[in-house]
C-alpha cells in the first residue's frame, strides 16, 4: 500500500480577488493598479505575498524583506531543512544560545499544550517518523505500526520531554524529537505582518501557510476567505470575513499516510493515533499564530472542551464540520 500525498497541504483558499485594491500609506488613500506577487513554498506550505503599493519599487523591496524574515524563520523552525535549528534540536538533543524566535515560538507551543491539556504538543515527532517509516516500508500493515513499537514511540511525547530557556533548549529523553508545523506557518505568517506593518502598511492579506487580514479592504469592506474542501478539490465549504485576524483550517484529509485515511498528520499524543473526530476545524483569532496551535489541536478535542476554551478566549471564533456534515460554531 503505498502513502498517499507525502506533502503538507493547507486547507485554505482566497475567494476575493484582490486586484485593484487600494492602499492606506499612513493616512493618505491612494489607488495602486496590478501588486507585485510572489509565491512559493515556505516552511513546507504554499504561501503568497500580494502587495499594493503606488511605489512598485518599495513594494518589490518590501517583499524582499519579508521574503529574507521568512527564510531566517526557516532556518529555525523548517523540519525540510538539515541544518536549521530545529533540525539540530532533534539530531543532539541540545540548543545552546537559541535564538529568540525559537524561544518564543516553544514557549507559545507549551502554552498552547498547557491550554488544551495537552491536544497540542510539539514534542510528536517521533510519531510521525514511526508512521512514515512504517508506511514507507515495502509491505506496510494496512492496521498501522505494531503496538509494541506505538509504546515505545509514545514513551519519548510529552511536554515533560522538553525544557525551554533562553540560554537553551533541550530535549530530555533518548529519541525525542520535536515539530513546529502545527504553529510555525501562523508564526511567520504574523511576522510578515509586523514587517509590513512597521514600513507603513494598513491593509493587504498575507498568506504564509495561514492567512491573516491587516486591517480592511482599502475600500472599508472585509476580506473574504474561502474556506476549501478537503474531499471536494476546488470547492469550498463555505467563507469567513477578517478584519484585522486571521484564520487557520485543519483536516485530516490535509495528509494521509495511507490511502484509507485511517492514519493522519494529526496525532493524538496520548494514543498516538489519528481520531477522526471533523472533517475540518476552522479558527478565526486575532493572531496566525494562535489560529494555526487551536486549529490543530482541536481537531484532537471534543466539541464540549473546545465551546469552553473559545468562549474564555477573546477574538477566537472556531467553525466545525463534523464527520455528518453539521457546522458547529463556538465564541465571538
Amino acid at each position: 500500500m503505498a502513502p498517499v500525498n507525502l506533502t503538507r497541504r493547507r486547507m485554505i483558499a482566497i475567494a476575493a480577488s484582490t486586484a485593484g485594491s487600494a492602499l492606506l500609506c499612513g493616512r493618505r488613500r491612494v489607488w495602486a493598479g496590478e501588486p507585485v506577487r510572489w509565491r512559493g513554498p515556505a516552511l513546507g506550505a504554499q504561501a503568497s505575498i500580494d502587495i499594493f503599493h503606488p511605489d512598485r519599487e518599495e513594494a518589490e523591496r518590501i517583499v524582499q524583506i519579508c521574503l529574507a524574515e521568512v527564510r531566517r524563520l526557516e532556518g529555525q523552525f523548517s523540519l525540510y531543512r538539515a541544518d536549521s535549528a530545529i533540525c539540530t534540536l532533534n539530531r543532539s538533543g541540545i540548543l545552546v544560545a537559541p535564538d529568540a524566535h525559537m524561544v518564543a515560538l516553544l514557549k507559545a507551543s507549551l502554552q498552547f499544550c498547557d491550554l488544551t491539556g495537552g491536544a497540542f504538543d510539539p514534542t510528536v515527532q517521533p510519531l510521525w517518523q514511526l508512521y512514515t517509516g512504517h508506511f514507507l516500508s515495502e509491505k506496510p500493515d494496512s492496521d498501522g505500526p505494531p503496538a509494541e513499537s506505538l509504546a515505545v514511540e509514545l514513551a519519548k511525547v510529552g511536554r515533560d520531554v522538553l525544557r525551554v530557556s533562553e540560554e537553551r533548549v533541550a530535549l530530555l529523553r533518548r529519541g525525542a524529537a520535536i515539530t513546529l508545523n502545527g504553529i510555525a506557518q501562523g508564526y511567520a505568517t504574523d511576522r510578515v505582518v509586523d514587517v509590513m506593518r512597521a514600513r507603513g502598511m494598513s491593509t493587504t492579506l498575507v498568506n504564509m501557510g495561514e492567512i491573516r487580514a491587516l486591517g480592511a479592504r482599502a475600500d472599508g469592506t472585509s476580506w473574504r476567505v474561502g474556506l476549501a474542501d478537503p474531499d471536494e478539490p476546488g470547492a469550498l465549504t463555505e467563507t469567513v470575513d477578517l478584519v484585522d485576524c486571521a484564520v487557520a483550517t485543519t483536516a485530516g484529509a490535509g495528509f494521509r499516510f495511507d490511502r484509507s485515511g485511517r492514519f493522519t498528520h494529526l496525532f493524538d499524543p496520548r494514543t498516538g493515533r489519528s481520531p477522526a473526530l471533523y472533517r475540518t476545524v476552522s479558527v478565526v483569532a486575532p493572531t496566525a499564530t494562535e489560529a494555526d496551535a487551536l486549529s490543530t489541536a482541536f481537531s484532537l478535542m471534543p466539541a464540549s472542551h473546545i465551546r469552553d476554551i473559545a468562549a474564555a478566549r477573546t477574538g477566537v471564533q472556531v467553525r466545525l464540520i463534523t464527520v455528518g456534515g453539521d457546522l458547529l460554531v463556538y465564541g465571538t
